[in-house]
């Protein structure tokens, strides 16, 4: 009988592989192909398992939308990382203006249009975007494979069908969003950084008692009550914890409705 910790390995080697064979896909399909990177656990966990699938190199940019008010601790581990990693790291620069769907001026629709401007200019057909169902209701209808329109609307209700690890590709899409980590849990990223001791924003650990569990800018992220120091204190709080990962996140963005109508019109 396998002991508990020989099975949280195995899990995580399986959610790995799974995602290490979308990228790769991904890597094949499309002709210039990119991925989103906030500084945040998921994208950076992400990063990792691309240096995985690629002999310990990221072989497509890295773009950070940056709205000019992260924290200083995000930009510094941004640039430190790249560095150490060697990544194409790409700024799309957002401005800050109340949007009219979630009312936020920060990190709501602007963001989207200025990804969109970046991505035009490039001609990026695949972009790669570490969301996971695990996060939010809307994010859970989200398929690996994921057509933008020319407008790019996601059509959340008419998706392309993905069975058996087969996924079609709509030639007349503006391109694509490819999610690895859909089928990982918030519980599963930390588990992957502790196993291969991957660097991480110092933002997730506490400080004064308190640390941040999801990290946007400094405007619409909350610390939450933490004594977690280390990899290891977070994944034994997280067994005790029974609220959401983005309640931290400004509220009138994270509603389902918001939500979805930001989706539906590029948001991540």
């Amino acid at each position: 009988m396998l002991t508990r910790n020989v099975m949280k390995t195995a899990d995580t080697y399986e959610l790995k592989q799974r995602s290490i064979f979308i990228v790769r896909e991904a890597r094949a399909r499309f002709n210039n192909l990119a991925m989103l990177w906030s500084g945040g656990k998921d994208s950076t966990a992400m990063l990792a398992l691309c240096r995985e699938a690629f002999f310990n190199t990221v072989p497509f940019p890295v773009i950070h939308i940056d709205n000019g008010i992260d924290f200083p601790e995000t930009y510094d581990f941004l640039g430190r990382l790249a560095k150490t990693w060697n990544l194409d790291l790409l700024i799309a620069k957002s401005v800050i203006k109340k949007d009219k769907i979630s009312g936020i001026a920060c990190c709501g629709a602007n963001k989207t249009v200025a990804l969109k401007k970046l991505m035009k200019a490039h001609g990026f057909d695949g972009l790669i975007v570490s969301i996971r169902r695990d996060e939010h209701g809307i994010r859970a209808k989200e398929r690996t494979f994921s057509p933008r329109d020319a407008q790019w609307r996601w059509n959340y209700q008419n998706q392309p069908v993905e069975a058996w690890n087969y996924a079609s590709v709509e030639k007349d899409a503006d391109h694509y969003r490819v999610h690895p980590l859909l089928h990982w849990r918030e519980l599963d990223v930390w588990r992957y950084i502790s196993e291969n001791n991957i660097p991480i924003n110092p933002l997730y650990f506490s400080r004064a008692g308190k640390r941040f569990r999801s990290l946007g800018c400094t405007r619409c992220t909350v610390a939450i009550r933490s004594s977690a120091a280390t990899v290891t204190d977070i994944l034994r709080e997280l067994g005790d914890i029974r609220v959401s990962e983005r309640s931290g996140r400004a509220q009138d963005k994270e509603t389902q409705a918001v939500m979805e109508r930001l989706r539906a019109l590029g948001y991540m």
